[in-house]
């Protein structure tokens, strides 16, 4: 059962909002750099995996799973198949527990190195962001 659930607000600053799954708020990382969603369990008081029961372990994992579908279609919608996917539940920043999921190339600016805090962001625009967040939106119609 879903319980009251707030995102914290630093989510805000850097991804949008694009949909509910059956356990997370899934969200779209705002650089174009990468194909990139953001899980968030909507749990009250989580900060780590363990802090979830059995269950929701499980659907968290079918979660990342489908998230890591939808990023390789975003990469593949750009002409830029995703070729890695990183996962990713750090936390360092913000406390709250949420698993992010990364498409990367071989060729793409930060290869092999991490994305968190690293290089220049590039956020969508307008266009392409809406565009991306229909994409997914549409993906899981049906």
């Amino acid at each position: 059962m879903i319980t009251s659930f707030k995102a914290d607000p630093a989510f805000d600053a850097g991804s949008v909002v694009v949909c509910d799954w059956p356990l997370c708020q899934v969200r779209l990382q705002d650089d174009a750099r990468f194909p990139w969603l953001i899980l968030i369990p909507r749990r009250e008081a989580l900060h780590e995996l363990e802090d979830l029961g059995e269950a929701d372990c499980a659907v968290l994992m079918a979660e990342v799973v489908r998230a890591g579908a939808v990023v390789r279609m975003l990469g593949e919608a750009v002409h830029r198949p995703v070729e890695k996917l990183n996962v990713a539940a750090l936390g360092n920043v913000t406390a709250q527990l949420h698993v992010h999921v990364v498409g990367r190339r071989h060729d793409d600016a930060l290869w092999p190195d991490p994305v968190w805090g690293r290089g220049k962001v590039l956020p969508y625009g307008a266009g392409a962001l809406q565009a991306a967040v229909s994409r997914i939106r549409l993906s899981q119609a049906g």
